[in-house]
């Protein structure tokens, strides 16, 4: 790359498989074409312009964040939009959403090379659908408004977007510590698995989820029934 090169950047919590997946999925049979592209996630940065000469100050930005971070349960349950403001359908944060929100902060910490300002008041969730036809955006919002899922977040990752358009994991940024007692499902532990002050501390995106924890659409209705808008 020359010297005024650029690379645009995206910092996200990834949802674990086999729920990142099924919600792409989802998501490329409502009709979105960049579904395929863009990994199952909730955001920490937005797609942010940067010189592609910062990579080693970012990468040891975000390593710092992470050696200060703690995992964290998160869970997702119902869907939201954000129609009409943008044409967005996701599904909710409704456990981890003040963790993301601190998190995402210290990513964009004004003294750091990712200090950006953003168009929006930040609101943590997972895209679903995004600018296609009304009525498929309406049959995203139903059709995911039963999904439930929950695991412990145990670090974020680095994302790069290629001149095809398509979202690719650069670096993973495991956190340094455990959850706090009582806080959510126990991180996984063995070999393999990076080692912080105390119990192990999970993977960025393996995670052990009891199988109840973790219900697809129409095996569970959820108790949170979000508004049409946000």
């Amino acid at each position: 790359m020359g010297a005024g090169a650029t690379v645009t950047l995206g910092v996200s919590l990834a949802v674990p498989e086999p729920y990142g997946t099924l919600l792409q999925e989802r998501r490329a049979s409502f009709g979105d074409a960049a579904a395929h592209g863009i990994p199952t996630h909730i955001t920490l940065l937005p797609p942010t312009e940067v010189p592609a000469s910062a990579r080693p100050a970012i990468e040891a930005h975000l390593a710092g964040v992470a050696l200060a971070g703690r995992a964290f349960p998160v869970r997702l349950a119902g869907t939201g939009t954000f129609r009409p403001l943008s044409p967005v359908v996701f599904v909710q944060v409704v456990e981890g959403a003040t963790a993301c929100s601190r998190l995402q902060e210290r990513v964009r910490d004004p003294e750091g090379p990712l200090a950006r300002e953003l168009y929006f008041p930040y609101h943590p969730h997972v895209t679903v659908a995004h600018g296609i036809a009304e009525p498929a955006m309406d049959r995203a919002y139903e059709e995911l408004s039963d999904f439930e899922c929950a695991w412990t977040a145990g670090g974020f990752a680095l994302y790069e977007q290629g001149a095809d358009q398509v979202w690719r994991l650069k670096q993973e940024f495991p956190f340094a510590q455990a959850p706090s007692p009582d806080t959510g499902p126990a991180p996984a532990t063995g070999p393999g698995y990076p080692q912080g002050p105390g119990p192990a501390a999970a993977s960025p995106f393996e995670v052990t989820v009891p199988a109840a924890s973790c219900r697809p659409p129409h095996q569970r209705r959820s108790a949170l029934r979000p508004p049409a808008t946000l």
